[in-house]
């Protein structure tokens, strides 16, 4: 009996008592004895009974899980969120599943099927830079009660609940934080704009100059990826032309931090001769040699806040009523020596 696990009928056979006091006894039900409960737990555990969480969630219509879509786990913003889920939930008892889609919209339907299969009771996700249509994440709201929740990346899908920090405005505190310093001729590398957040950070960027009477120069926006490789490139690119900028206001640390490294290549002077301040504030930004100034999106008490309006989802379900939430979170500033000359 020890070599596999048994059920709650050898249990009730092995101490003479009903199948119904068992199942009461290892559910903590009120109208059991303690001793009883006690004698139950006792015996299970020698007799390597494990519960059927299956069945059990087919019985009370919650399995206790829920999923996690991110487009990558190795950056500190999307483990940082996952953090924050985790803590808000796990005091519930609920477990996540962490997905990756790699920025690949296949990828990512394919995470979102096995999620439903696996019957989680929901789905926290950010969508990839390949998500444009968004017709496979409007059929499960048709055809499920598995609620979604969109964090940082969103779309926006009626019914969908979102958390995001204000990209617009933390945009504009970083060129208006360049211009402050004295920097005029300031550059925008504008990330993958099929994204939201990053058209955001750009006309935040944008509004910025206009507010401060400084001209909008298209060939001061660079369309970048967000990575080392990517803010070199840019760098380069920018360096081929006649008129180079005093400033960069990247919308990716990554990038930022490729621009650094081809600058100092270029034995060009931060701050004195071009300043830089990046978006995301990872970890490595304030341990560099010049420490970088960047613009923080709160990853923990985003994926706390996404967490809190799971569970009142929830809830709201459980009365009948279905409240779509927009969740908008101030981002912070961190001003550091990459773009303080004053």
């Amino acid at each position: 009996m020890t070599k596999k696990n048994a059920t709650i009928y050898d249990i009730s056979k092995k101490l003479n008592i009903s199948v119904a006091t068992v199942s009461r006894a290892l559910n903590n039900h009120p109208r059991i004895s303690q001793a009883t409960k006690e004698l139950v737990v006792k015996t299970a555990k020698e007799m390597n009974y494990k519960q059927n969480n299956l069945a059990k969630a087919l019985k009370s219509g919650e399995t206790k899980n829920v999923g996690i879509i991110v487009p990558f786990v190795n950056t500190n913003f999307f483990s940082s969120v996952i953090r924050g889920i985790e803590e808000e939930l796990s005091t519930y008892g609920y477990h996540v599943i962490i997905c990756q889609s790699h920025e690949d919209v296949n990828i990512e339907k394919k995470h979102l099927n096995t999620l439903l299969n696996a019957q989680v009771d929901g789905i926290f996700m950010s969508v990839s830079r390949t998500t444009v249509d968004t017709e496979h994440i409007q059929n499960i709201l048709s055809t499920s009660n598995t609620p979604i929740i969109f964090f940082d990346r969103k779309k926006d899908i009626p019914g969908i609940s979102t958390v995001t920090v204000d990209d617009y405005r933390g945009g504009y505190m970083a060129t208006t934080h360049l211009i402050d310093e004295g920097y005029k001729n300031i550059c925008h590398f504008a990330g993958d704009l099929n994204l939201e957040i990053y058209q955001n950070r750009l006309n935040g960027y944008k509004q910025a100059l206009i507010d401060h009477k400084l001209p909008v120069k298209e060939d001061n926006i660079i369309t970048t990826g967000s990575s080392i490789d990517a803010g070199i490139e840019a760098i380069k690119k920018l360096w081929s032309k006649k008129s180079v900028p005093d400033a960069i206001f990247s919308s990716s640390d990554f990038a930022a931090l490729g621009a650094c490294q081809e600058l100092k290549k270029r034995k060009i002077k931060i701050p004195e001769e071009v300043a830089v301040i990046g978006f995301s504030n990872e970890p490595f930004t304030q341990f560099m040699e010049l420490p970088m100034s960047s613009v923080d999106q709160t990853p923990v008490t985003m994926g706390q806040m996404a967490g809190q309006v799971f569970l009142d989802r929830i809830k709201d379900n459980s009365s009948g009523v279905s409240i779509e939430k927009k969740v908008v979170l101030k981002p912070q500033i961190y001003i550091r020596k990459s773009s303080k000359r004053k």
